[in-house]
């Protein structure tokens, strides 16, 4: 018996967000590594933590939340999954041609400016936008803020 493949299926090959996310959260581990920090991953689908992160040189340990692209534009977020203790790190996958990019920012940070981060996507305080998301823009003075991970 032959299965027929939906026509929409045919037209364009689409990437797996749950791909793109977990290709961001290796690589984000693997610079950790090459750092020498160390740190795990953490699976499944409805996860609120992506990566512990562990600096043996304070022994501290830090939740670490990962949220990848593959190509520049906003990162979708909700400003009430933002949590002030939490480290994030927004990564810009580009292709295999170019160098990835990663900001690596405080929740507290994001938090203390909601405005500058989501830009319009909350001003209109009875009707925020759908679909918030963090601006690109602002996230470009953490770009390879690695030195957050030394505290």
């Amino acid at each position: 018996m032959r299965h027929r493949i939906p026509s929409d299926a045919m037209s364009k090959d689409r990437v797996d967000g749950q791909v793109t996310g977990m290709a961001g959260e290796f690589l984000t581990l693997g610079k950790l590594f090459k750092r020498g920090y160390q740190g795990s991953v953490t699976f499944g689908n409805t996860k609120a933590i992506d990566l512990f992160v562990y600096n043996p040189q304070t022994e501290r340990t830090f939740n670490v939340q990962v949220k990848t692209l593959r190509t520049k534009n906003c990162f979708p977020m909700r400003r009430e999954d933002v949590h002030p203790d939490h480290i994030y790190v927004f990564v810009l996958l580009n292709g295999f041609d170019k160098d990835e990019v990663f900001f690596i920012i405080p929740g507290c940070d994001i938090l203390a400016d909601i405005d500058k981060f989501f830009g319009s996507s909350y001003r209109r305080r009875e009707r925020p936008s759908p679909m918030p998301a963090i601006n690109y823009g602002p996230l470009a003075a953490y770009r390879d803020n690695w030195k957050i991970f030394d505290s």
